[in-house]
């Protein structure tokens, strides 16, 4: 076993672990969970809000 063929079984390993990646990403049971995810940062908004009125603020000069 040379050089080479170590390329070769970790190229072939991480083309399998990208593929498994890819069919868990796109599996249906992950919709729910991703579709929460995709509305987190419109979600967020209304709590930055109220933190960024209800903050002290500075004297003004």
């Amino acid at each position: 076993m040379d050089i080479n063929d170590l390329r070769s079984i970790v190229t072939v390993v991480s083309f399998i672990t990208f593929l498994g990646i890819v069919f868990w990403a796109f599996s249906g049971r992950r919709k729910p969970a991703f579709d929460e995810a995709a509305r987190l940062p419109l979600d967020d908004d209304e709590f930055e809000r109220v933190n960024v009125n209800s903050a002290p603020r500075a004297a003004e000069h």
